[in-house]
């Protein structure tokens, strides 16, 4: 992060040590994971990579920032600030080591925020350490945004739950450890459960690895007759939707703070570049063209900034639900670092899309988070929303 960010009164101390310390420590000990080549050449092991990279952010207790305080955490509740200061600042250096971050904090959140505790002393103390890998399991092929049409299923047989049907685009699909899963509660109309899934339970399998235009783990897990304990459960039956929404209402202005670390680092590269390049006599920072993109892409980086840090500050300071805010934050962030990339690249000309530069990962790295936890499209119906009821209850209580 940027001094000048860190000097907002969105932050505490804590915060900036927070940054400045994990900015240090990633530019060491992970700047090589943005690299889709090892030493030889040959395309990385991204599922070993990513187990690595766990390992590594555990060890140095970066994890223990997605979970809270009594299970291995360091703050008494999720700290929604801390959670955006870390996958800003990932982002920056490495898209797979905040992919990493953020899967084990998201995979963890309903169980950080809904689970009893039992539930959070079995599975969130080997999260924060980095000794198991997490997942978040929502979404289906024909139940995406729309996450109230799934067609998963879960029904109670005894003391167990059966679980049927598939979920696909799941991150972190066929390395977790354990999945939180959510599924139709069969028999009630409209009513949802999320539970705990191990992939040793019987009738769990992964169908198959998906491969996108910035590779990640990816897959789609598949359940049989998936008989998983009914001590498992996260919240209560019947109010999985709670559990989803409430969950995603948290992280969800942590994507645009990811976005915001993309931003930042193709505005990097673009200094850098436009600094360096010799063209008619002068160099490419001196054309007020140039000057007036870079002043387009800086103002887009603050103004994300300050919707990111809005929405997480409003959370930490007690706002029960951000919907409107993390909303905001994640649907202009997410579509503003799309728009300083491609600006990126467009300054950088031949060298922005050779294979391998900062600025082209980038450019691939950035296209998903304008899709993961709900599209801008749907973002825009959630703000729309929100600002329709906020008027309507005003002229309800002025008539």
């Amino acid at each position: 992060m940027d001094a000048a960010t860190l000097s907002w009164p969105f932050f505490t101390d804590v915060h900036r040590e927070l940054a400045g310390s994990l900015q240090e420590w990633a530019e060491r000990e992970v700047a090589w994971s943005a690299t889709p080549t090892g030493d030889d050449h040959q395309p990385r092991d991204v599922d070993a990579v990513c187990r690595g990279l766990v390992r590594q952010l555990g060890a140095a207790g970066w994890l223990r920032h997605g979970i809270p305080e009594e299970y291995g955490g360091v703050s008494e509740r999720l700290d929604v600030r801390s959670l955006c200061i870390a996958r800003e600042t990932l982002a920056r250096v490495s898209g797979l080591a905040d992919f990493s971050f953020a899967m084990q904090a998201l995979g963890a959140g309903p169980i950080s925020l809904y689970g009893s505790p039992a539930l959070k002393q079995r599975y969130l103390p080997r999260v924060a350490s980095g000794e198991a890998i997490s997942a978040f399991a929502i979404s289906e092929t024909d139940a995406g945004s729309d996450i109230a049409a799934m067609t998963t299923t879960a029904k109670r047989d005894g003391s167990d739950y059966v679980i049927d049907g598939e979920k696909t685009w799941i991150s972190n699909g066929g390395i977790a450890d354990q999945y939180v899963v959510f599924c139709r509660l069969e028999g009630a109309e409209r009513a949802f459960i999320a539970l705990v899934v191990e992939p040793s339970d019987a009738g769990f399998s992964i169908a198959n690895r998906i491969e996108t235009i910035a590779p990640h783990p990816l897959g789609t897990l598949r359940f049989e007759a998936c008989r998983v304990s009914a001590d498992r459960l996260v919240g209560d039956p019947g109010k999985g939707l709670k559990v989803a929404l409430g969950t995603l209402d948290v992280f969800r202005a942590a994507v645009g703070a990811a976005a915001l670390g993309f931003a930042r680092r193709a505005l990097d590269e673009t200094l850098l570049h436009v600094s360096e390049r010799k063209m008619f006599g002068g160099v490419l920072r001196d054309f007020q063209l140039t000057q007036a993109r870079i002043a387009q892409m800086a103002t887009a980086i603050d103004a994300s900034a300050l919707l990111v840090y809005r929405a997480a500050w409003a959370r930490d300071n007690g706002v029960a639900r951000i919907t409107r805010e993390a909303a905001m934050a994640k649907m202009y962030a997410t579509e503003a670092a799309q728009k300083v990339i491609d600006d990126a690249v467009q300054l950088l000309g031949g060298r922005g899309v050779v294979a391998g530069h900062p600025v082209e990962r980038l450019y691939r790295e950035i296209r998903s988070l304008r899709i993961y936890e709900g599209t801008t499209e749907i973002q825009q119906l959630v703000i729309a929303r929100q600002v329709l009821d906020a008027h309507r209850q005003a002229r309800e209580m002025n008539a």
